[in-house]
């Protein structure tokens, strides 16, 4: 085979299996740019931050809670009452910082509370469960936890850990979208996450292979039509 006709069909078939991931890369760049990404985030669905500070007379002393193996102790404001978020080797305790009650883990009423005060919108709670497994929206995400769904459009959904009472994650159906696309833009089907896969690079070089044999082929076709008109004015 002549290298021409060679260069023309690897072209070919290379734009054209190239050409179908271009169309998911094109579809899932515009709606990645279309929708801004504190959207994405579900930034709109959580209030601010409580920034009040919190008096600290009457509180019990934290050293006291746990005897030993405490690596951290965060004291923060949550449904309008000091707590200590404590990080020991046991794992993860939450306290109540007047009284030293162990509050955690918490149950469906205190994840509940939790939620509606963290959550910005106006639906009431539709659905709220705990979860052994991590569904896929929040992969790698300790377990158990509350999810927490609400009513309103594109399904908002927060996720409360059982253990601190914290609010781990937020979700909605433009998020879920969001991850969808992703997976098709960066071509990794199984995680989401590996941004430099096999896959991936492989596309990635038969793109400038499929645009090498397409430049060579316009050059091949910009000499052949200076050969035809020499040849016509001669």
């Amino acid at each position: 085979m002549r290298l021409p006709a060679l260069a023309r069909k690897t072209h070919k078939w290379l734009a054209l299996i190239i050409g179908i991931q271009a169309v998911f890369w094109t579809i899932s760049g515009v709606y990645m740019t279309a929708v801004h990404i504190d959207t994405i985030h579900g930034d709109h669905l959580v209030r601010a931050p409580d920034q009040r500070p919190i008096a600290l007379q009457g509180l019990v002393e934290p050293g006291s809670l746990i005897p030993g193996g405490t690596r951290s102790v965060k004291l923060e404001s949550q449904v309008g009452r000091p707590v200590y978020v404590v990080d020991a080797v046991p794992g993860r305790m939450l306290f109540d910082a007047r009284t030293g009650e162990l509050l955690s883990p918490i149950g469906e009423a205190a994840a509940r509370e939790r939620a509606l005060s963290y959550y910005a919108g106006v639906g009431g709670i539709e659905k709220i469960e705990l979860l052994d497994v991590a569904p896929g929206e929040i992969r790698n995400r300790a377990v158990p936890i509350w999810r927490v769904e609400f009513a309103g459009l594109w399904r908002p959904t927060l996720y409360i850990s059982p253990l601190s009472g914290e609010l781990v994650a937020k979700r909605h159906d433009l998020w879920r979208t969001f991850d969808f696309v992703w997976m098709f833009h960066i071509m990794d089907y199984e995680e989401r996450t590996d941004m430099n896969n096999t896959l991936l690079r492989v596309a990635t070089w038969m793109s400038v292979a499929t645009s090498l044999t397409g430049a060579w082929l316009l050059l091949y076709s910009f000499r052949r039509r200076r050969r035809a008109r020499k040849k016509a004015a001669a």
